[in-house]
């Protein structure tokens, strides 16, 4: 997008933040998808607004190159539409100075990590993207890391971080600041540890300093990020154009809510994203817990629920008064029970408020966009109310029929309508099918998903809560979604 088009966006009214990237950039991103420039892009660019510094952002795709490629052609510039609220013009950001492909562009990711005028490196790669086993420790057996390990051109987030700062250390070892800015419990010390068990397993003979100065100079400050953003569409890209005047083949749509919560730790300094809005706070775990609890967890069972009740979006799954009577159940029951919240945090219009952006028909959140990825997204977002319960005697069944309509919709072909739903992904879609398909009865195919090491051991030696996810499950299976929502209620 050339100068002159910057300039009609401005004529169109549009409010630019800013409008021109700054020439440096003293942030590498990992993770070039939608949320990552509905959030830390936009907090970015509009600290930029208010104070200049050299706080550009070098974006990193894994591996697709739709976004990437757009956002080179348009100069880095892209539109982000708020839907739901007030309305108003499109906010145009430009505050990418350049774009990478990592699975193409490896050693150009290395170099910039390694570059001392990149200060911060933040992450959104999604729970998957840490390649770790359910225990929180490195899967060394994934064939990626194998061959990150080998020598090859690392592919994987961890790979890259590790190669990055190994290179760093032996050019002039200058500090800097990792941030995690992903739906994982305290995802700056689980970051931590897993860069430095890979970097500990890399043949550098001076692995040994490498850990060392890892710990002493990398700082890997914990977050909590909160923003709804449904993948785009071509609607989407329909009313940008139709808003802007011209074509934007990278939009990005957004709910008008926005948090993000830091901890303050940047060894070689950082954007004054307070100015933007956002929190930095020593609580941040407890404001982790707050969100994947009682939003990403009740975004599950909305999105399963409301696949194996016919609906397309969240909002018209919470508009259903049984699914809406179950996500308040689990919400007051079994959740906010099990939470201490952050000084001054009010949780009840916390959950008043999350109920409205569920509700939230102009975003058109599809259910098989929250409900993809269950296998690595539930454990993060119910393991620690789950153990709240169990280790007291109780039995969440809220928190057990999210497990269990998870195996339902993911297990067994046509238990809700794909062709007119959208397709669920995850890692494990071919292995639980062949698990249902082998399965006499709901008992044995739970026994079996408990078997395969997706959920921590804890929870599959939590045998009444493990009989509880098999009893709904049979129940869903036989009479529906209507009534095993009774039933676990009951």
């Amino acid at each position: 997008m050339s100068p002159a088009a910057t300039a009609r966006l401005s004529r169109r009214g549009c409010a630019a933040v800013p409008a021109v990237a700054p020439e440096r950039a003293g942030i590498v991103h990992l993770g070039l998808g939608s949320f990552h420039r509905a959030h830390q892009a936009l907090y970015t660019a509009r600290a930029l607004d208010r104070e200049a510094g050299p706080w550009g952002i070098v974006g990193v795709a894994s591996r697709s190159h739709r976004v990437a490629h757009a956002l080179r052609a348009q100069d880095g510039l892209y539109s982000v539409l708020e839907l739901g609220g007030a309305g108003g013009a499109p906010l145009v950001v430009g505050v990418h100075t350049e774009l990478l492909v990592a699975a193409d562009e490896a050693a150009a990711v290395v170099a910039r990590l390694a570059d001392p005028a990149t200060r911060v490196v933040t992450l959104t790669v999604t729970e998957r993207g840490y390649t770790a086993r359910a225990t929180g420790r490195l899967d060394s057996d994934d064939p990626q890391v194998r061959a990150d390990l080998a020598g090859t051109p690392p592919s994987t987030t961890i790979g890259l971080l590790a190669r990055g700062l190994q290179r760093r250390r032996r050019e002039h070892g200058e500090p800097l600041a990792v941030v995690s800015c992903d739906n994982v419990p305290r995802n700056g010390e689980h970051l931590r540890a897993l860069v430095l068990e890979l970097a500990g397993l890399l043949p550098d003979p001076d692995a040994a300093e490498l850990h060392a100065w890892i710990e002493r100079s990398i700082a890997f400050p914990s977050t909590m990020v909160d923003r709804i953003v449904p993948a785009a569409r071509p609607e989407h890209r329909t009313c940008a154009a139709e808003l802007l005047g011209l074509d934007d083949a990278a939009p990005v749509v957004a709910e008008p809510f926005s948090m993000w919560v830091l901890e303050d730790r940047f060894p070689a300094g950082r954007p004054r994203w307070e100015t933007a809005g956002a929190v930095f706070s020593d609580e941040v775990a407890r404001y982790e817990e707050l969100k994947l609890r009682l939003l990403n967890a009740t975004h599950s069972l909305l999105a399963y629920l409301g696949l194996l009740a016919g609906e397309r979006s969240i909002a018209a799954a919470v508009a259903r008064p049984e699914i809406r009577a179950a996500a308040e159940h689990l919400v007051d029951a079994e959740l906010r029970p099990t939470l201490d919240a952050p000084a001054g945090v009010d949780v009840a219009r916390y959950v008043d408020e999350l109920f409205v952006r569920f509700a939230n028909a102009a975003l058109d959140h599809r259910a098989c966009q929250v409900a993809s990825d269950g296998s690595g997204k539930l454990p993060a977002r119910i393991t620690g109310a789950v153990l709240h319960h169990t280790a007291r005697g109780g039995v969440p069944c809220g928190l057990a029929l999210t497990v269990a309509a998870w195996i339902h919709c993911v297990a067994t072909p046509g238990a809700y309508d794909a062709a007119a739903l959208g397709t669920i992904t995850d890692a494990w879609c071919d292995r639980l099918v062949e698990l249902g398909r082998r399965a006499r009865d709901s008992r044995q195919l739970v026994d079996a998903v408990f078997e395969q090491g997706i959920f921590a051991a804890e929870m599959g030696e939590a045998t009444a809560f493990v009989d509880a996810v098999a009893e709904l499950h049979g129940v869903l299976v036989a009479h529906g979604h209507g009534a095993a929502i009774e039933a676990a209620i009951a």
